[in-house]
């Protein structure tokens, strides 16, 4: 799809939108709609199928010319954006996932901020977390929170070091330059959990300085169909990825910005196995990631995992007590139930 920019201010920001689906039939015209009905519309819009086996297909070839289909055998999220990238005209790529949507001012405001900071090569932005099957919207930031760890810029001189309570990372509000993208070597073909973080880790480690709106632009869809949860549950925690990601971090002189990035990580994982009774695990993260984690915490986990069984019951009766009494009202599911793109590295 080619469309003229809205104002004379936007039209040398030429953008295309990149939306991987993989039977996502129920979802994908919300995110398309969604993309049309932008202030700022996009230049291109270009879908790769992953091999859909339901009525994707269908449901986005009735838009025509507006978009740009492409299909492909089933190869993951990172294939297929890679795909998306590489048949991009444009020089700015923004992301979007098929069961996930944008708000209408998502490309009007980031444009905005680019014009007004040359030098950004990248930017995000503020979202929503919706559990919409239990009527819960929540910003991921509090807006007041991000304008005041922005600190009156537009800007964040440090991916890495970012004030943000869970980071600056989500897929569904990144825009970056084509020819960074394709500089940090695209998304990792090989994995499929974690591949967009991996692939701003890359690129932060390079190009630190990222934009931020502290409104938010999108709607982060955390429903989660079963088979993905299941699939979701076999998958390790990468250690061996935050591992490769260290001595990457440590070639181009991040290693003292990354390390407090894993062991925010390593420590949210490690909370959440004890949920889920899997002591030997945590034993094994304890161990491998020794150095980057508090002692106070190390103790505190060593403590309960003496009676695992025991410390998996009660977190589960905590968790269902605050529920039942509403005392947590953030957008959040059990440990285990997070859609493959959540964000991985925490910065609170």
């Amino acid at each position: 799809m080619r469309t003229s920019s809205n104002t004379n201010e936007q039209r040398h920001l030429s953008i295309s939108v990149v939306i991987p689906a993989y039977n996502a039939a129920a979802t994908v015209v919300r995110a398309i709609d969604s993309v049309l009905a932008q202030t700022r519309r996009p230049d291109e819009i270009i879908i790769v199928d992953d091999g859909s086996t339901d009525d994707t297909s269908e449901r986005i070839k009735k838009h025509g010319s507006q978009i740009c289909y492409i299909y492909q055998e089933n190869a993951g999220p990172s294939v297929a954006r890679n795909k998306g990238i590489e048949a991009a005209n444009s020089e700015w790529i923004a992301f979007l996932d098929a069961d996930d949507e944008w708000l209408p001012e998502r490309l009007g405001r980031q444009c905005a901020v680019l014009e007004r900071n040359e030098h950004l090569v990248w930017i995000t932005g503020n979202f929503y977390r919706c559990l919409c099957d239990e009527d819960i919207r929540k910003p991921d930031v509090n807006p007041a929170l991000a304008v005041k760890a922005l600190a009156q810029k537009e800007y964040f001189d440090d991916f890495f070091r970012t004030s943000l309570p869970h980071g600056c990372g989500w897929t569904g509000t990144m825009l970056i330059k084509k020819e960074i993208l394709q500089e940090a070597q695209m998304f990792d073909a090989n994995l499929h959990i974690a591949e967009d973080t991996d692939l701003w880790f890359r690129i932060a480690c390079r190009r630190p300085r990222i934009g931020y709106i502290a409104q938010p632009l999108a709607v982060y869809h955390m429903t989660t169909s079963a088979s993905l949860m299941q699939k979701h549950r076999q998958l390790r925690f990468q250690s061996d990825l935050l591992k490769r990601q260290l001595q990457f971090a440590s070639e181009n002189g991040r290693l003292d910005a990354f390390k407090p990035c894993v062991g925010r990580a390593v420590s949210s994982h490690i909370r959440g196995l004890l949920f889920e009774n899997r002591p030997a695990e945590i034993r094994r993260l304890l161990e491998q990631f020794a150095e980057l984690l508090t002692l106070r915490f190390k103790i505190i986990v060593r403590l309960l995992i003496v009676f695992p069984r025991a410390t998996a019951l009660l977190c589960h009766g905590i968790s269902k007590v605050v529920r039942a009494l509403n005392l947590r009202k953030e957008a959040v599911r059990k440990p285990g139930k997070l859609r493959r793109d959540a964000p991985l590295f925490r910065s609170d």
